[in-house]
């Protein structure tokens, strides 16, 4: 019989950073996030880091003041900044160049003709490297990069209603070891029976444990080393074995984190969402400084919805999960203010 992992008198399960989560740490509750990691900075004594900061924090205000054809270029340098204080923050040593570039493959307004290039030297490969993801020089539509992004994918089936989804929402995720064998560990978590259509398209690794006809629950196959009387230890086993979770297992961060496992098909992106929200505001940044007229443009076609809502979502996700890297804590409003 399998039982959850109970740390620090908390289920274990996954966490919102990738990088270096802190498992025994409490949630954070706060009305600020961005207060919050001002003060943490503060107390390592990281100035270039804490300018970084204050600097993505203003643009961050400035967004939220102008429209949806110029909010684009603020959020752009609001996530160039915050990325370049977590890097500071972790002594990580980067070049000034951004790292990424866009092209339009024609002059036909479609998001499939907007085209965002990955470079290996720059802010967004640093940081990608910190994120455990591939650097290399390679490219993508900025239609596949959404269709990517766990937190605008509904808005993606609605404008592409014959695509078939990307993210299976995920409930009760866990950490479980067996009766049988106490010292072996793994990942679970339940999928709603409507979404047993998708079972099949599970990345590798992971199978069906148990049906009980309105739940599946799923587990990864891959197991690590849990020895309860070396806690330590064995979290530290987990760390690892944590990274290779969030290769597919996304987060939308809200009231709570909302947990999703990405399928696996010819258009994923075997990329964090904080790389792809980059990359994908850098393009759209550079439709609004160089070609604004084709930038409004694209609120006149049939998804115009969805580039709407990534516009006003990314900014809030983007600081929720560069903030939990940056200090390895999660953090959740107490119900009084917006986090942010």
């Amino acid at each position: 019989m399998w039982k959850s992992i109970i740390y620090k008198e908390k289920e274990l399960t996954v966490h919102r950073a990738v990088s270096a989560p802190v498992f025994n740490d409490k949630t954070v509750l706060v009305n600020s996030t961005w207060d919050y990691v001002d003060l943490w900075l503060r107390r390592r004594r990281n100035k270039e880091a804490i300018f970084f900061w204050n600097q993505a924090r203003s643009f961050f205000e400035a967004t939220k003041t102008l429209n949806k054809s110029a909010a684009p270029l603020t959020a752009y340098y609001c996530f160039l900044n915050a990325t370049k204080a977590y890097l500071l923050s972790l002594g990580v040593q980067f070049s000034d160049q951004h790292g990424v570039s866009g092209e339009r493959a024609s002059q036909k307004t479609s998001l499939e003709k907007e085209v965002v290039k990955f470079k290996t030297s720059g802010v967004l490969p640093a940081l990608s490297r910190q994120l455990d993801d591939a650097v290399v020089n390679t490219e993508y539509t900025l239609k596949n990069i959404f269709f990517n992004l766990p937190m605008i994918h509904r808005a993606y089936d609605l404008s592409y209603k014959t695509e078939k989804e990307m993210f299976i929402p995920l409930s009760h995720p866990r950490i479980m070891t067996d009766d049988k064998k106490p010292s072996e560990a793994c990942f679970f978590a339940n999928i709603n029976a409507r979404y047993k259509s998708l079972l099949k398209y599970l990345p590798k690794g992971y199978e069906i444990s148990f049906n009980n006809g309105e739940s599946h629950t799923i587990r990864k196959k891959k197991r690590f080393k849990w020895d309860s009387l070396h806690e330590e230890e064995s979290i530290s086993r987990f760390h690892n074995y944590h990274k290779g979770l969030r290769k597919s297992i996304y987060c939308i961060s809200g009231e709570r984190d909302y947990w999703y496992i990405k399928i696996k098909n010819k258009k994923t992106i075997e990329r964090k969402s904080l790389a792809l929200i980059f990359a994908a505001m850098h393009r759209l940044s550079e439709l609004a400084r160089y070609e604004p007229n084709n930038l409004s443009k694209h609120f006149d076609t049939q998804h115009n919805w969805l580039i709407s809502e990534f516009i006003e979502t990314a900014p809030q996700q983007f600081l929720a999960e560069i903030s939990s890297e940056i200090t390895g804590q999660v953090f959740l409003s107490p119900g009084r203010k917006n986090i942010f």
